[in-house]
């Protein structure tokens, strides 16, 4: 079942969005999502038109990171053209993680947790990566694209070493193969949920559900960007940014950053 390719008539049929996924441009190979959605959007593609694909052949992750994307996996991405301004760009990320967790809760009752900003684990082991790109004019966002990369049904064995000690996918966790078309009708429902909200304004219950299911809060964590830095990740602010409380008692706000989280330390 995992080598066979998404059947996207089957995933058109079930799907119960209004607007999310009604245009979907298949491939069972292609270099990246991201790009090819990139490309679409700059054409003038509407809102809500995704780009899926059995597998990338060089899928991306943040900071310019290779994404593996074997066979097996859900690897889409999603073309979006919100109001916001580039800074802010956080909020999709955001957005995402918490819908790709509430699905995972929802569907297979799996305690998937958000790790700031942009990764969703089951028990501290990475199952879904999310990036988000956007492309502005002046202050304001022109388009924004969303890709979402979960490790659905393969073994371990199709990533490599380096990746296996900190991954993990549904099959290995569950002990057998997801139905991944009714996955994604479930996943894009709660995008479009979530994402209707943000444009209302509402985004206050995107940033509740991420405190409830994050992984990171009242932890101590190590964040890397153009500096170093230690401290307790004490909430995130009304933008979606980490506020970190250092050891001398400041706090210091960071928009993007890797951010590892010591476990087992609060």
């Amino acid at each position: 079942m995992k080598n066979e390719s998404l059947n996207i008539e089957k995933l058109k049929r079930n799907l119960k969005t209004v607007w999310l996924g009604r245009n979907i441009h298949h491939f069972e190979k292609i270099d990246s999502t991201n790009s090819f959605a990139k490309k679409l959007a700059e054409q003038g593609a509407e809102e809500g038109v995704i780009v899926i694909a059995d597998t990338q052949t060089c899928g991306k992750g943040r900071l310019g990171r290779r994404w593996e994307s074997p066979k097996g996996g859900i690897w889409l991405s999603i073309i979006l053209r919100p109001k916001l301004r580039l800074k802010e760009a956080v909020k999709i990320s955001m957005l995402a993680a918490v819908a790709v967790a509430k699905t995972l809760r929802e569907e297979f009752k799996l305690n998937a947790e958000v790790k700031w900003p942009n990764d969703v684990l089951v028990g501290w082991k990475k199952v879904c990566g999310i990036l988000a790109e956007a492309v502005s004019e002046g202050e304001e966002t022109k388009y924004a694209v969303v890709g979402i990369g979960i490790n659905a049904n393969f073994d371990l064995s199709a990533l490599s070493s380096e990746l296996r000690e900190k991954a993990t996918s549904l099959k290995e966790i569950l002990g057998k193969e997801i139905d991944r078309e009714d996955f994604l009708c479930c996943l894009l429902k709660n995008f479009e949920f979530y994402y209707e909200n943000f444009k209302r304004g509402r985004f206050d219950i995107i940033v509740n559900e991420w405190r409830k299911f994050s992984c990171v809060l009242g932890r101590g964590v190590h964040v890397s960007n153009h500096e170093r830095f230690e401290g307790l990740a004490e909430d995130i602010d009304e933008n979606g940014w980490l506020i970190v409380r250092l050891k001398d008692g400041t706090l210091r706000k960071v928009f993007s950053a890797d951010v590892t989280v010591r476990i087992g330390e609060k």
